[in-house]
């Protein structure tokens, strides 16, 4: 079984061949990545239409390189699957109907993939490096525009336990490096900072600490990073990295708390299961500091931390071209694939009533 993965969703523009091995294991023939960086790192962030027109230019040429590198035609593939949402609605037109150009030609099914299901089902695909991950697992999804524990009960069978009731907290490390005059992508660029700062010089908040749900909240702590480096300013680079450190310490602990309220009702919900497994996974899963922090809570819970190889943490094309593997061997086919509409907005939990406003719950759209 191979399966041609193509990913659109934002400023990466990617293509892989995933195939399973004769054991039934997951096997990366090929994954290719080509990154927009340096496009949008004068703007500081990625412009939509920069990232429309370079996934244009560049996504023939992605695919071409992909089946090479996997010593493979089209006729040797047994579908394509490609991110149909969420993301950027231009990127995700030009990698979807790519797909479908592909899929009819060559007469394969489509699986249009939601992207947060690719980083869902991710563990799954590293199984030969991180060993076997059995549903159901618990899932922190950590990224540029989500953070999120989700219950993974099975293939396309997700249950939203918490969520952030404001910003997301690859957005605030984004916000927090621009403030400070770090390079984009800000998540790597803090990180490197931190490593060399006090993280005890300041003391940031622990937002939702000691609260009985379960979500998340980083806009006040956003805002409290902002508020110190405009007391001391102008800033000297030992304050900056003084910053970056205490930030990212605020960051792994609130974490740590939040998600240990998580694990403590996957617990309860499931005492059968001897030892679970924490996933996280999405761009901010590659942060060392918060691995680190996630690894220690799960053993304070008897659980397993999974987290994907670093490369597969970040946006790629393997982790949907296997989300399509697993949609195949379950038989979850879409009869009319090929009028599927991209969708800027999918959740992952369609049931789950949407945030309004500080974290109001309100009614679904």
């Amino acid at each position: 079984m191979r399966v041609l993965g193509i990913e659109t969703s934002c400023d990466e523009t990617a293509a892989s061949v995933v195939a399973l091995d004769d054991a039934g294991m997951p096997d990366i023939l090929s994954n290719v990545v080509l990154s927009q960086i340096e496009e949008h790192a004068a703007f500081g962030g990625v412009v939509p239409e920069i990232a429309a027109r370079a996934h244009v230019e560049a996504l023939d040429g992605i695919v071409a390189a992909a089946l090479e590198e996997a010593k493979v035609g089209l006729a040797d593939i047994d579908a394509v699957a490609a991110t149909a949402g969420p993301g950027l609605i231009g990127g995700l037109i030009v990698g979807l109907m790519t797909a479908k150009a592909i899929a009819a030609a060559a007469q394969k099914p489509l699986f249009p993939i939601n992207h947060l299901e690719g980083h869902a089902l991710t563990a799954r695909l590293t199984a030969p490096m991180t060993g076997n991950v059995d549903f159901p697992y618990l899932l922190l999804l950590v990224s540029g525009g989500h953070t999120q524990m989700v219950l993974v009960r099975g293939v396309g069978c997700y249950e939203r336990w918490a969520t952030t009731i404001d910003d997301a907290l690859g957005e605030a490390f984004d916000k927090t490096a621009k403030l400070l005059g770090l390079p984009y992508p800000g998540g790597p660029s803090v990180e490197r900072a931190a490593a060399e700062g006090d993280a005890s010089r300041f003391s940031f908040p622990r937002p939702l600490k000691g609260e009985r749900r379960a979500d998340f909240s980083f806009s006040g702590l956003k805002t409290a990073v902002r508020q110190a480096a405009s007391a001391i300013a102008p800033l000297s680079d030992r304050d900056v990295a003084d910053i970056c450190a205490s930030f990212q310490l605020a960051v792994t602990e609130t974490l740590a708390e939040r998600v240990g309220k998580s694990l403590a009702r996957f617990r309860e919900a499931f005492p059968d299961i001897a030892q679970p497994v924490l996933v996280v996974a999405g761009g901010v899963a590659a942060n060392r500091a918060i691995r680190a922090a996630l690894d220690a809570t799960a053993a304070r819970h008897g659980a397993r931390l999974v987290a994907p190889p670093l490369k597969l943490c970040t946006d790629n094309a393997a982790m949907i071209a296997w989300a399509g593997i697993e949609r195949l061997r379950a038989g979850l086919c879409e009869d009319d694939a090929l009028d599927f509409a991209p969708r800027s907005r999918w959740p992952l939990d369609e049931e789950a009533a949407p945030m309004v406003g500080s974290g109001k719950r309100g009614a679904k759209a």
